[in-house]
């Protein structure tokens, strides 16, 4: 029989006491192991929960980002947009001998030039037409006629329709940024 010692005193050890020591102490070096392998585990899942959270966090800054250049390109277009009517509605009085002036001429060009400015933004003109139906989320009815007729040759009328645009509209991309202001029926 093995002697094993027990602090300071020896003890003697029988081969079945060796064997479960044994069993013991392999089964420790085991847990020690499952151990070190499941911290190996639980920081490799750690790192990559880390790298999906912070992947996460980069688009959600890059949507903001975008949120808020939008954001800043309509507030400066609806700044702008008023200038652009201004000439409009400046050109469009113009008289017949003048049309041809050069100073005519140069005031229709900026206008042209601040109209290309803002289509190459994503800027376009919603322009309804007389007869198109009413949809409120492209149009701003600022009158209604008095004696619409409720139907026009028998066939019934189904909602508003537009009979004059007194401003046009504006769009950035798909966002409606200023209705057009009409006269529906």
């Amino acid at each position: 029989m093995p002697k094993q010692t027990k602090g300071t005193e020896p003890v003697e050890v029988n081969e079945s006491e060796e064997e479960i020591l044994e069993t013991n102490a392999s089964q420790e070096t085991e847990t020690v192991e499952s151990v070190e392998i499941s911290k190996e585990e639980e920081y490799l899942n750690d790192l990559k929960r880390l790298q999906a959270d912070f992947d996460n966090y980069k688009k959600r800054q890059a949507e903001a980002e975008k949120n808020l250049k939008d954001y800043l390109i309509q507030g400066l277009v609806l700044d702008i947009i008023p200038v652009l009517d201004n000439f409009n509605a400046a050109t469009a009085h113009v008289p017949e001998e003048a049309k041809d002036s050069p100073w005519v001429v140069g005031i229709q060009y900026i206008e042209k030039q601040l109209a290309d400015v803002l289509a190459e933004r994503g800027v376009q003109a919603v322009v309804p037409t007389i007869g198109e139906a009413f949809d409120p989320s492209k149009h701003e009815a600022i009158e209604k006629e008095a004696g619409s007729p409720e139907s026009v040759e028998g066939e019934e009328i189904k909602g508003d329709i537009i009979s004059q645009v007194k401003q046009k509209g504006y769009q950035l991309g798909e966002r409606i940024i200023r209705p057009a202001k009409v006269v529906i029926k």
